[in-house]
């Protein structure tokens, strides 16, 4: 059995396939991101899905994309919680931009981004990924992310910058005491995912001017920083994934038109995407 895994940094989509890459179940764990999750709770949130611990014994492979493995360090970890639990498997573990890829361009020439909880990007030439910036993550970088956007609406909350009919929405939605936000944000596993649970309360109001405001800007500055170095032309393919890219792609086209590109798809979900390029490319 093999299971292949695509790794946000606020949940996982596994799927298992057998020896004739058939389709066997695909399940959803929490986020396994290595960079940010104690190892403690990484093993947890594995152990306690029954679906996984009961074929444990039978998976010869894992191929796991995940957030927070583009660097040495984060990837032995989840290498060896991995191994402690499939102890028969062998396990490949990369970043979740090449997931991306896969889905995305398959083996064709791409700029590919991902806007979901975080964000980054890359060229793909082909062959190999080509990145002109690392990325360090929600505190400093993943602009136009979930993060991003969540850490925009808390300041502009906090700061009295967001039209009161929907800071008062706002309020009602969410538990804004400070303690409280001091607690997850400074205390709890996983804040960016936390930062990023807000970016949802967009969605409902994404017809709204300053909604729209935010999410024009973000998208901006994603493109500036993550896109236009790459000093593209408009013929090069362009595709997004997650979330964010998928509920705001109609700004975010526009954004593009701006700086002379065009988008040429915005996938949600890359799991199946990815599932048909490992039928097609893993022996």
């Amino acid at each position: 059995m093999i299971l292949i895994a695509d790794g946000g940094s606020t949940k996982v989509d596994w799927i298992a396939v057998d020896s004739q890459k058939k389709e066997v179940f695909r399940v959803k764990t929490l986020g396994l991101n290595p960079a940010i999750v104690p190892e403690e709770e990484l093993h947890n949130r594995i152990i306690h899905m029954f679906q996984l611990i009961n074929v444990k014994d039978d998976v010869e492979e894992i191929h796991f994309y995940g957030a927070g493995c583009g660097t040495p360090k984060p990837v032995e970890i989840l290498r060896n919680i991995l191994k402690s639990i499939f102890v028969n498997a062998e396990v490949f573990i990369a970043e979740d931009m090449l997931a991306a890829v896969y889905a995305a361009s398959g083996k064709s020439p791409a700029l590919v981004c991902i806007l979901g909880t975080g964000s980054n990007s890359c060229y793909f030439n082909g062959t190999e990924m080509e990145m002109l910036v690392p990325s360090l993550g929600y505190i400093l970088m993943d602009e136009a992310s979930g993060n991003y956007f969540g850490k925009k609406l808390l300041i502009d909350y906090y700061y009295d910058r967001m039209p009161k009919r929907i800071a008062k929405k706002f309020k009602k939605e969410f538990n804004l005491e400070a303690d409280h936000i001091k607690k997850n944000l400074y205390r709890e596993p996983n804040p960016n995912m936390y930062l990023a649970s807000f970016a949802k309360f967009m969605f409902e109001f994404k017809e709204d001017k300053y909604i729209k405001r935010i999410i024009k800007k973000g998208f901006q500055e994603f493109f500036k920083y993550r896109i236009l170095p790459y000093k593209k032309t408009a013929e090069t393919p362009i595709y997004f994934i997650g979330s964010i890219a998928f509920y705001f792609k109609d700004i975010l086209e526009k954004i593009a038109t701006k700086n002379n590109l065009k988008i040429t798809d915005v996938i949600q979900r890359p799991i199946d995407n990815l599932l048909a390029y490992h039928k097609e490319n893993i022996k």
